[in-house]
């Protein structure tokens, strides 16, 4: 990462949940939405807007890592179950900046050094599948659909010895 990357990455905080889950909701509709069902657009919906998942985030049972510019939400990423990263977005108007990959890196390396496992799994939304592939998750399975979502089951093993620092993040 070089040194002009000017987002701050860290662990979100409790008043951060609702702008984060509105950032998640404005850009699924924006790039995903198409891709689903209107009972998948449903679920998405009831999923972010759930308060046992908010509760759980307050908890730290849902770990959530924000990118912030100048104070605002302009991307997170979340993991639950230990490795199996839950949601990753980045606002339309930041997207190709770096952030989505930065947040990954933190995560992953976080999970490796912190956690001590050896992969991260996400189910990929249709949106997404390429950009997943060139960060080095691949395929485990064919995409399938339940409950109206469409995804992609991937996984990304760490590398050994990778214990770079990320720029930006605390």
């Amino acid at each position: 990462m070089d040194d002009i990357f000017p987002y701050e990455i860290r662990w979100a905080r409790p008043q951060e949940w609702k702008p984060t889950m509105n950032m998640v909701w404005d850009t699924f509709m924006k790039f995903e939405g198409e891709d689903y069902s209107a009972e998948g657009i449903r679920n998405f919906y009831d999923f972010i807007t759930d308060e046992k998942l908010h509760q759980s985030f307050l908890k730290g049972r849902y770990q959530m890592m924000v990118a912030l510019e100048r104070g605002e939400v302009v991307g997170m990423a979340s993991v639950r179950n230990r490795n199996h990263l839950s949601l990753l977005f980045v606002k339309d108007t930041h997207h190709r900046r770096g952030i989505g990959k930065s947040l990954l890196d933190c995560f992953c390396r976080y999970l490796k050094m912190e956690m001590g496992e050896k992969s991260m799994t996400v189910q990929a939304a249709p949106y997404a599948l390429e950009f997943y592939k060139r960060i080095g998750f691949h395929a485990t399975g064919p995409e399938q659909q339940f409950s109206g979502i469409r995804v992609t089951s991937m996984e990304k093993f760490f590398e050994s010895g990778d214990t770079r620092e990320t720029k930006g993040f605390i």
